[in-house]
């Protein structure tokens, strides 16, 4: 196997048994001084990528829906491609809340009329990626496509997600499995969190979002008077000075979710893909508090099935925390549901679903 990807993860994936290959790190986003469009460089990684396909000859390509360089270069290369959505499933249907929004799905005809009346502002802006994508591929020599989301796989989609996150739709897409979380983190040992038997509350921002730890410090002066006890991160920023760290909280650089969540009754996270399901898989609710992006969709899908309490971002503050957190470790109903998922992930194994998925296909083609 070999795992193209950026160079940062070169280590971890050779400590896996894995080759490493450097992936294209183009300039995405266009500034006045790097004016770079994102198809521009999508174009140019296919080039690269196309070259390491050649030269491997792999069975099957398998790529995150983000990175439409290796599925172009497979498809250049004639070798079958599926698609890794590392989420929910983005694609709609009919009734459905445009996807990130952060709207949960309509309960009434009502709701769902309403969100239907956003379908042609959907499809405008999904037919125009397609007509940007027919640009880029008719660059490479390829064929327009006459479906959007053309950066999925018809041939093979997996989505790594629950499938009690899933609204359900009125018919299943083709070739698409939702196979459960497939999770992975660098390996790290054990973090003790606070002394005492009081409720354990672990704290896991999101740095790429909340880089002045709002969440954070609001989380460290919200619980100081609740009896619980709080294990909190920086997530890597590299230092801890600087915070308010009452006397039931412990503050540490990072953490290991593995590790600490299954002893946790609680996460308050931004509510991050993989984070959510860390939590999840080891039978643990949130109090989600959406930062940006698809942090919307997974709150308001979390608060859909039951597992979590939603903090919009206005009221992420000490007193809307505490009474968040409040809220969450009194309703037992939250930690009942997050059991059940957790009972489903320990009889279901995603990585053994996927892989007997991606083998198929690469034995059809």
């Amino acid at each position: 196997m070999v795992v193209e990807t950026w160079t940062r993860w070169r280590e971890d994936v050779e400590r896996e048994g894995m080759r490493f290959a450097p992936a294209p790190e183009y300039h995405v986003f266009p500034t006045r001084e790097r004016p770079l469009k994102p198809y521009e460089a999508v174009r140019r990684a296919t080039g690269v990528t196309r070259e390491l396909v050649a030269r491997e000859r792999p069975d099957v390509v398998v790529s995150d829906i983000l990175t439409l360089a290796p599925a172009l270069a497979a498809e250049l290369e004639g070798v079958p491609w599926a698609t890794l959505i590392p989420h929910v499933d983005p694609r709609g249907d009919a009734g459905f809340p445009p996807y990130s929004v952060g709207a949960r799905l309509p309960r009434t005809a009502i709701g769902r009329r309403w969100w239907r009346t956003f379908d042609p502002l959907v499809g405008r802006g999904l037919s125009l990626g397609r007509d940007e994508l027919n640009e880029t591929r008719a660059r490479l020599g390829l064929p327009p496509l006459d479906h959007v989301h053309g950066g999925i796989s018809r041939s093979l989609a997996l989505v790594a997600t629950f499938p009690q996150l899933e609204y359900p739709r009125r018919a299943p897409l083709p070739n698409t499995h939702v196979v459960g979380p497939l999770q992975w983190e660098p390996p790290f040992g054990d973090v003790e969190p606070p002394p005492g038997t009081d409720p354990l509350v672990l704290v896991a921002p999101s740095t790429a979002q909340d880089r002045d730890g709002r969440m954070l410090r609001a989380a460290l002066a919200g619980l100081a008077d609740l009896p619980v006890r709080v294990l909190a991160s920086t997530n890597r920023r590299g230092e801890t000075d600087g915070f308010d760290v009452p006397a039931n909280a412990r503050l540490v650089d990072w953490v290991s979710y593995s590790r600490a969540m299954p002893r946790c009754d609680l996460v308050v996270c931004h509510v991050g893909h993989g984070t959510l399901m860390r939590a999840l898989a080891a039978g643990v609710p949130v109090v989600a508090c959406p930062a940006a992006g698809d942090m919307n969709e997974n709150a308001a899908r979390a608060d859909w099935a039951g597992v979590g309490v939603r903090l919009p971002r206005r009221l992420v503050t000490r007193t809307g925390l505490r009474l968040a957190v409040t809220r969450a470790l009194a309703t037992p109903s939250l930690g009942a549901r997050a059991r059940e998922l957790a009972a489903w992930a320990a009889t279901h194994d995603p990585g053994r679903r996927a892989v007997e998925l991606v083998e198929r296909l690469a034995a059809a083609g």
